[in-house]
């Protein structure tokens, strides 16, 4: 399936071994950011869709050094010309 993916976007992928958190440093990164707004003992099912919404854009409105200092949605933006802090969440 990888393998398919990658051909197609024509480029690679890595995946982290399972219980190797040290492997998936950025992922480990944003639960500790939505930490701050949903701690571990919060039952998920308790949280309302605008608290999740502010959550986000708190998060995406964030600069971070990986992106030179610019926030998600400026890069985002510069890469689609979509201003995605105007899309709201997608409801699942």
């Amino acid at each position: 399936m990888s393998e398919t993916v990658n051909k197609h976007l024509e480029c690679l992928s890595y995946f982290a071994k399972p219980y190797h958190s040290r492997e998936r440093g950025q992922n480990e990164n944003a639960n500790g950011l939505l930490r701050q707004y949903f701690p571990k003992s919060m039952a998920l099912v308790d949280i309302a869709y605008e608290e999740v919404r502010i959550a986000v854009h708190k998060l995406n409105s964030r600069p971070r050094k990986c992106l030179g200092f610019k926030t998600p949605y400026e890069v985002f933006f510069e890469n689609t010309g979509v201003d995605a802090s105007k899309l709201g969440v997608v409801h699942l």
